[in-house]
């Protein structure tokens, strides 16, 4: 599916899935600023951060710096932003490390960086192959998933050559790259299976919610069971392009969509959309798979899924199955940071996996996410009222486990394969919390 519009009527559709959010510190391997030629105070340690602050601060940098700026990634042990500076810029390292940033030098610009990503575009838009920028290595991580071989693979490796020595490395990929419709609470059309992303209020302020763009070709109309009476209608979306997001609105005007993530129990509550940070630890919530963990890796990434080609994605190690497209991306703080896009492997054998950004889905669709987003009477983030009692999203089952086929794709949406795995969300009012249990100290993952 590509630039798709579809006239707006109002439907509904549910995120859900099983499994404890569980206490997982944000991690990241830690990152020496360069001290080289820096006077004592401008040498002082770099200020503690949360993972938020450090993507805000990075963003600030990045105008500082300008072609001094070669990337930034989050120290999760340091609670600190690591900031790479282009070699010999001394004026430029003083200022970051003045503005409370770790400091490493190193020599690939970004312009060089981002030049040699576009010369992959031009050279080697293979299906099956990503790429994004490093911060940590300071080059391009190219990947290909186990299609690319022979002259494909030939390709690609000739085009990494070209952009020279240090500038990018690849990496081998045992999956197969492909978006992830099939299971947050579980959304079912045409016989696809996809999972809710964030409730959101439209321009009009009518309730509705993010989920991904690769779900909506199998249908406008949307469910919160399987064969149950449609809730919600695709709004806007958008795949492949400029990105993997829809904007589908809730049919009844007066529906309760708090901005909240319900992992099985517990509810985090969700209080703004914010960019990521490369080293960042955050969470996805799925219809397949409940609740996964990981790292952010890369921005801005590049894939070439079977359907085309689709740009400006973050790349992480969070492992996702079938049918968790459009689940939601967070932090434990509470940051809504992606929806479920796709990518290779599954929560056994692991992989890569793309997410879109938030912020940019938001900004092209026009709705707003915060603390009182669709919130109804009663839907306290956090408090102890119970909003639905028994209404465990998910069900007493694995919404949907062990999907079979990807229902994305435009050509498989509708067999019915993935949608008749079990009863997700059974019982459960789409946008309702399970029972409030505030938001605990610490989110567990089990995958």
């Amino acid at each position: 599916m590509s630039h798709k519009r579809i006239p707006k009527r109002k439907a509904a559709m549910a995120v859900g899935g099983v499994v404890a959010l569980g206490a997982a510190a944000i991690l990241l391997p830690s990152a020496n600023a360069s001290q080289d030629g820096a006077p004592d105070d401008a040498a002082a340690a770099p200020r503690t951060l949360k993972a938020g602050d450090a993507s805000d601060l990075a963003t600030r940098l990045a105008g500082m710096l300008g072609d001094a700026y070669a990337g930034a990634y989050y120290d999760g042990d340091g609670k600190r932003l690591v900031v790479n500076v282009v070699r010999d810029e001394g004026d430029m390292v003083l200022r970051a490390r003045s503005a409370g940033a770790a400091v490493r030098e190193v020599d690939n610009s970004m312009a060089e960086l981002e030049s040699g990503a576009r010369t992959l575009t031009s050279e080697a838009t293979i299906p099956g192959t990503s790429w994004a920028v490093d911060p940590r290595t300071n080059k391009i991580l190219v990947t290909a998933d186990s299609t690319v071989t022979g002259n494909k693979w030939d390709r690609l490796e000739s085009t990494v050559r070209s952009l020279g020595s240090g500038m990018a490395t690849i990496k081998k990929s045992a999956g197969t790259f492909r978006t992830f419709a099939s299971g947050g609470d579980a959304i079912f059309a045409g016989g696809a299976r996809c999972s809710l992303g964030f409730n959101v209020t439209a321009a009009d302020g009518t309730p509705a919610f993010l989920t991904a763009g690769h779900c909506a070709a199998a249908g406008d109309e949307w469910s919160d069971q399987q064969g149950g009476q449609p809730i919600a209608t695709v709004d806007q979306a958008l795949f492949p392009g400029a990105g993997d997001f829809a904007l589908v609105t809730y049919n009844d005007p007066a529906t309760e969509a708090p901005s909240e993530v319900n992992v099985g129990g517990q509810i985090v509550p969700v209080v703004r959309a914010a960019e990521a940070a490369v080293g960042q630890q955050v969470f996805r919530m799925g219809s397949t798979t409940g609740l996964a963990d990981g790292q952010v890796l890369g921005l801005n990434a590049t894939v070439n899924y079977p359907e085309g080609t689709v740009t400006g994605l973050i790349q992480t190690d969070v492992c996702a199955e079938p049918g968790d497209s459009g689940g939601s991306m967070f932090t434990q703080d509470g940051l809504a940071i992606g929806l479920t896009s796709g990518g290779s492997g599954d929560c056994t054998s692991g992989g890569e996996t793309f997410f879109q950004p938030v912020t940019t889905a938001l900004e092209a669709v026009g709705a707003t996410l915060g603390a009182g987003a669709g919130a109804g009477a009663g839907d306290q983030a956090g408090g102890e009222q119970d909003a639905g009692a028994g209404d465990q999203a998910g069900g007493e089952q694995d919404a949907g486990a062990g999907a079979g086929e990807d229902a994305g794709a435009a050509e498989d949406a509708g067999d019915g394969e993935d949608a008749g795995d079990g009863q997700a969300g059974e019982g459960a009012h789409p946008g309702r919390g399970a029972g409030r249990q505030g938001h605990g100290s610490g989110l567990t993952s089990t995958r």
